[in-house]
């Protein structure tokens, strides 16, 4: 499990989850399932798993245990595939929103610049979007839009320039060609930092990773029972604040609604004030979980 993918936050997590032994939880990015393990190690014979991943991988790591129901499915559409399986409500959901150690260790699938290998970077490999398409088809200018939003890069017109430019003589379909297109865009002394931030743009395009988290986020609501738990693993500032807005409000704007009697309604209530980070420890045996922060809400 630990070679698959190493779990972030596992501790703080589950305990946000104030799981309940006969209840019926939620994993929607079961990964290499660690804190899927971990959630079945605290049901009792009657509680319940339900865990989603996308990546057929993630399938093999699942643990023979009749209290978990594994599906292979994007987490956006959570609630109708619990109603296929006939539940309502739940008393727990958590959802880990990064890569796992998995997709960026294997080369084949071009998640990360420190392989030569094909700009892919699908989480399902039955989608049809792939990064090497983006770098083709996409405008110039949608190019740009995707870098400074999603990888909030200051040059991101440089960049998208650098990629029409190239792609009118030869096709760029490999991390490796991507990198030497871009090259002369890099600030001194930053490679590392600024690849990472060009490749996160174009996975999180590739996936569709906010429209995705959106999805879920705006499903919790009516799925959670009074008193159940929300925790939702962010990784960079993008999905923070659609994750810290929805606590707040109860919508990813952040905006309050009133309800028809003029009185504000907020769905949820923070259980921590402030986004868990790793310590120290942890760190030193994960440098990927640097970035994550772990915030957990009550349905009210």
């Amino acid at each position: 499990m630990t070679a698959y993918h190493q779990p972030v936050l596992l501790d703080k997590a589950i305990e946000g989850l104030n799981i309940q032994a006969s209840g019926t939880y939620v994993d929607a990015t079961f990964g290499g399932g660690g804190h899927s393990r971990e959630i079945l190690g605290r049901l009792g014979q009657h509680g319940k798993l339900y865990a989603f991943d996308q990546d057929e991988n993630a399938e093999a790591q699942v643990p023979d245990d009749k209290r978990i129901v594994f599906t292979r499915g994007n987490f956006r559409f959570l609630e109708n595939y619990l109603r296929y399986y006939g539940v309502k409500r739940v008393d727990g959901i958590l959802a880990d929103l990064g890569v796992s150690s998995h997709h960026f260790d294997t080369p084949g699938r071009g998640f990360s610049y420190r392989f030569d290998s094909a700009l892919d970077m699908r989480m399902n490999n039955r989608s049809a979007l792939t990064a090497a398409k983006i770098i083709a088809e996409y405008p110039e200018t949608e190019l740009e839009r995707i870098l400074k939003t999603y990888g909030e890069l200051h040059n991101s017109r440089k960049v998208s320039g650098s990629i029409a430019a190239a792609r009118l003589s030869r096709k760029i379909e490999t991390t490796g060609e991507l990198v030497t297109v871009i090259q002369s865009c890099i600030p001194a002394r930053q490679t590392n930092q600024y690849l990472s931030k060009v490749f996160q743009a174009l996975r999180i395009e590739v996936n569709h990773e906010m429209e995705s988290l959106t999805g879920l986020l705006r499903q919790c609501g009516s799925i959670l029972r009074k008193g159940g738990r929300l925790a939702v693993i962010s990784y960079h500032s993008l999905e923070d604040r659609l994750v810290k807005n929805y606590f707040r409000s109860g919508n990813v704007s952040g905006i309050t609604e009133k309800d028809v009697f003029g009185n504000f309604s907020v769905p949820f209530r923070a259980v921590n004030r402030r986004p868990i980070v790793p310590l120290e420890k942890e760190l030193e045996n994960n440098i990927r979980a640097r970035s994550a922060k772990l915030r957990v809400a009550e349905k009210n």
